[in-house]
């Protein structure tokens, strides 16, 4: 395999420095929590620092199971939801084997299979159609080699949310034609309606990746999962995280538990955090003439656009507004799109930070007028 950084990773705020950043809308998931107020219920200095459980915790294997239609052996825990992605890239993908993805996307989706050497064909997400996709997008795309359709629901970086029919009209394609779906779950829990089910009730042939760092705000904890109902898969991807890390860290996973199994109480302000942060940025949109959208329907990530008529230097407005301003939005490269576009975070930012945010990038566009 042939690595190479990621502009997502290189640019990012931990890289840049947090310190150096006034208004973060970067970020793509709830801001970050403090282990002291987490409200743990548990004495974690008893916890004995042994090598745990292969496939990770056991009893958030099983919550997660009993919402995946799966057994909790048929759940891995792993570093993050990007290590899930690895793991399944790595054990399914071969130099030469054919995957469909979604572009835009989060860049782990693209370039681990680019490192291994895969055939790729992306289904090309469009603004003037809402970033909407379906089951015929994907069967354009698919060939007999195709082994692998990759899709993620909501969407990173657009919002977008399939329908359970329109899932259901992939799944159906997909198995139908020999290949595997995974479905990146990453943003399911930031939703205003009741998350759904796992994708893995659908079919066997169904890999569901997702984590607790977007919406819980743990990314410093790096637990993830992935969870399938295929046997054979399952022992590949245990026997790739064991030749990767052998198993998880009993601290992270068992903080992972202890949140998790008070999900319902969490769900209620994590719904009222995305109806707040998507008020907000519809309004600003309302009122920002050199803007254009398609709103999100779940997660807390939106990809506005410089309109093309308005007349911004699109370089200048990025200095300007990481400069002079201090203020920070994912630029389209970091997605393989141009780089009027942006995807802005609404979770993160205390919202205080967004407006000013959100002005901060007004200011910079009328700055950057050519």
């Amino acid at each position: 395999m042939r690595y190479r950084r990621m502009a997502i990773e290189v640019e990012s705020p931990e890289e840049v420095g947090y310190g150096t950043i006034r208004c973060n809308l970067a970020e793509s998931s709830m801001r970050d929590q403090v282990l002291g107020e987490l409200r743990l219920d548990v004495d974690l200095a008893r916890t004995i620092l042994l090598y745990g459980d292969h496939r990770g915790q056991p009893a958030l294997r099983e919550l997660l199971a009993a919402e995946g239609g799966c057994t909790a052996s048929q759940v891995l825990l792993t570093p993050g939801a990007a290590g899930a992605l690895f793991i399944v890239s790595t054990s399914l993908l071969s130099a030469g084997d054919h995957l469909v993805v979604l572009r835009p996307n989060y860049a782990t989706n693209i370039e681990t299979p680019r490192a291994i050497g895969c055939d790729i064909s992306f289904v090309e997400l469009k603004m003037e159609r809402g970033f909407q996709y379906g089951a015929d997008d994907i069967a354009a795309k698919m060939t007999p080699k195709t082994r692998l359709v990759s899709i993620t629901t909501p969407h990173n970086p657009t919002g977008t949310v399939l329908s359970d029919a329109e899932l259901g009209r992939i799944v159906e394609l997909v198995t139908s034609r020999g290949a595997y779906l995974l479905v990146d779950e990453t943003y399911r829990d930031l939703s205003v309606d009741t998350p759904r089910r796992f994708a893995t009730t659908l079919s066997e042939r169904v890999i569901s990746v997702a984590s607790l760092s977007k919406a819980y705000g743990l990314p410093g904890l790096r637990v993830g999962w992935l969870m399938t109902r295929d046997a054979r898969l399952n022992e590949a991807f245990l026997a790739a995280k064991e030749q990767m890390l052998i198993c998880g860290g009993v601290l992270d996973e068992e903080i992972a538990y202890r949140v998790y199994v008070r999900r319902s109480e969490e769900l209620p302000r994590i719904a009222a955090e995305v109806r707040r942060g998507v008020g907000a940025l519809t309004a600003w949109v309302a009122r920002e003439p050199a803007i254009e959208w398609a709103p999100p329907a779940g997660g807390v990530v939106a990809f506005p656009r410089l309109r093309a008529d308005a007349g911004v230097d699109v370089q200048k407005f990025y200095r300007t507004l990481n400069d002079k301003f201090a203020t920070f939005v994912g630029p389209g490269h970091w997605f393989e799109q141009d780089d009027r576009f942006m995807r802005l975070g609404f979770g993160w930012p205390t919202p205080a930070e967004f407006e000013e945010g959100l002005a901060n990038i007004s200011a910079s566009i009328r700055l950057a007028r050519s």
